[in-house]
């Protein structure tokens, strides 16, 4: 089955500006945030937000305490030529839709093995800097528009 060529981008951070990212189990040396695809056309952009945020570090987004906020902001990027494989034959981009959620600098962290090999947590700029991705690294950097929201 092919990927839908839509997806999220959580930016995960603590009140102090930390912002947690994952290396990728696929690509070492390739730091993100959390990242995924919708599983259906017709899923919610939240809900998908909201799975692959649990499914790649535990942090589960209950809507009272930890909270996803739509940053409203979607990039259209072009899929590496070695991922576009898992995509349908002719696509090329990608619409990924920005999402943040504040969290504890304590939280528990429980990463997936297949897709991480592990986590580290950096101060917005240092984190933005090793982010492997461009959208990622700008959506770091955006992150004190949004802090508050």
């Amino acid at each position: 089955m092919h990927k839908i060529p839509e997806s999220v981008l959580v930016v995960i951070h603590t009140p102090g500006m930390e912002v947690l990212l994952i290396e990728r189990a696929d690509r070492p040396g390739f730091w993100q945030s959390v990242t995924g695809s919708l599983d259906a056309l017709d899923e919610p952009l939240l809900a998908t937000a909201t799975r692959e945020l649990f499914e790649e570090t535990g942090i589960v987004a209950d809507g009272e305490r930890i909270r996803l906020h739509d940053w409203g902001l979607s990039n259209i990027y072009e899929i590496y030529p070695s991922w576009r494989h898992r995509y349908a034959p002719g696509v090329t981009h990608n619409t990924e839709h920005v999402f943040s959620v504040c969290v504890p600098r304590d939280i528990a962290i429980t990463l997936s093995p297949r897709e991480h090999l592990q986590y580290a947590w950096l101060p917005w700029l240092e984190a933005a800097d090793r982010c492997f991705s461009s959208s990622n690294a700008e959506a770091v950097l955006q992150l004190p528009r949004h802090i508050d929201s």
